[in-house]
C-alpha cells in the first residue's frame, strides 16, 4: 500500500500488533507474495461480508458491529497496556474518531456503487499523500493516471450513484488522516494500547447511528456471527499475515504488492457479488493500480 512510503505507523506497521495472535502460526513455509495476496483477498472478502449484511442492519449497523467485536479483541488481548500518557490522549481519541468516520464513509460507498469502484476511489487518498509529500518530475505523471482513471470509473454502463463515490472520496480523505494519526500514536503509545482504544472509541462514535439505522436487527444472532467475521477477516487475519510477510520482503515490494487490491477488490465484487463492472471501468482500476505501483516504487522512504 502506498501508506507505508508516507506514515510511520500506517497499516503496514499495525501487523505488528497482532504478532502474537494464533492466526500466525503455520505460516512461516508461505511465501510471502502469498500472504500479503492471502491479506488482501481476507479484507474484501470482509468488505463483501459486509455487504450482505447491510440487508438485515445497514452500512452504519455493520460499521457498528464490526468495530464492536474489533474493539473487543483488541481490548482484551492488549489489557495490560491500556495506560497511555496525557500527551496521548489526543491522539488516540482524534484517531478512533478517523477510524470511525473512515469506516463509516466506506461502507456507505458500497452500499451504492461497486465495491471494487468504492476501493479505486479510497485508494485516491494514500496516493495523493505519497505525491503530495514528493517533488519529483514523475509525481504529476502518476497523479494524471489516476486521475484518469476515476474518469474511467465513472463510465458506467448505467447511472453513477454520485453519493456512493462522495462517499468514497470522504473515505479517501479519512484515510490521509487514519495515516497521519497512526503515527502520532505510533509515537506517544506503546504497543497496541493506543490502537485498542482508538477502535473502541471509534464505536462508540458510529454506535448511535449504527443503532438509529439497525435497531433490534443488530442483536440477532446471524447478523451478530457476521459482524464478528467481518471483524476477523478485515482485522484479524490480514494484519496477522502482513506481518509475516514483512518480516520477509522489503516494505517497498510489500508497497507494489498492496497497490493490487483495487484490482482484487473488483475481481471480489464480481466472483462474490455478482458485480460486474465494463471495460472502461476495469482500465480505470488499471490506472490507479499502476499509479499506485509507480508512485510507490520510486517514492523516497
Amino acid at each position: 500500500m502506498v501508506a507505508i512510503e508516507v506514515g510511520g505507523w500506517g497499516r503496514t506497521a499495525l501487523p505488528q500488533l497482532f504478532s502474537r495472535l494464533p492466526v500466525r502460526q503455520g505460516v512461516g513455509g508461505v511465501p510471502p507474495t502469498l500472504l500479503v495476496l492471502a491479506g488482501i483477498v481476507s479484507v474484501q472478502l470482509g468488505a463483501a461480508l459486509a455487504t450482505r449484511l447491510f440487508v438485515a442492519t445497514g452500512p452504519a449497523g455493520a460499521v457498528s458491529l464490526r468495530l464492536f467485536f474489533a474493539g473487543i479483541v483488541l481490548l482484551l488481548f492488549w489489557r495490560s497496556g491500556l495506560r497511555v500518557g496525557r500527551r496521548a490522549v489526543p491522539a488516540v481519541l482524534g484517531f478512533g474518531l478517523v477510524l470511525g468516520l473512515m469506516n463509516l464513509c466506506f461502507y456507505e460507498a458500497i452500499d451504492r456503487i461497486p465495491l471494487g469502484m468504492a476501493v479505486t476511489v479510497e485508494f485516491l487518498g494514500p496516493l495523493g499523500l505519497a505525491l503530495a509529500g514528493s517533488r519529483r518530475w514523475v509525481d504529476p505523471v502518476w497523479a494524471l493516471l489516476a486521475g484518469g482513471g476515476v474518469l474511467f470509473l465513472t463510465r458506467a454502463d448505467g447511472p453513477v450513484a454520485w453519493t456512493g463515490i462522495g462517499f468514497a472520496l470522504a473515505a479517501a480523505v479519512c484515510w490521509v488522516g487514519y495515516i497521519l494519526l497512526s503515527a502520532k500514536v505510533g509515537e506517544t503509545t506503546s504497543g497496541g494500547g493506543g490502537l485498542a482504544l482508538a477502535m473502541a472509541f471509534g464505536g462508540l462514535i458510529v454506535a448511535p447511528v449504527g443503532i438509529a439505522d439497525a435497531g433490534a436487527a443488530l442483536l440477532d444472532p446471524t447478523a451478530l456471527a457476521a459482524g464478528f467475521g467481518v471483524a476477523l477477516l478485515s482485522s484479524v487475519v490480514p494484519y496477522s499475515v502482513e506481518l509475516e510477510a514483512l518480516r520477509r520482503i522489503p516494505p517497498r515490494v510489500f508497497g507494489v504488492l498492496m497497490s493490487l487490491e483495487p484490482a482484487v477488490a473488483a475481481l471480489a465484487g464480481v466472483v462474490v457479488l455478482g458485480q460486474l463492472m465494463n471495460l472502461p471501468q476495469w482500465a480505470g482500476i488499471g490506472c490507479v493500480v499502476a499509479a499506485s505501483i509507480g508512485a510507490t516504487r520510486s517514492a523516497k522512504r
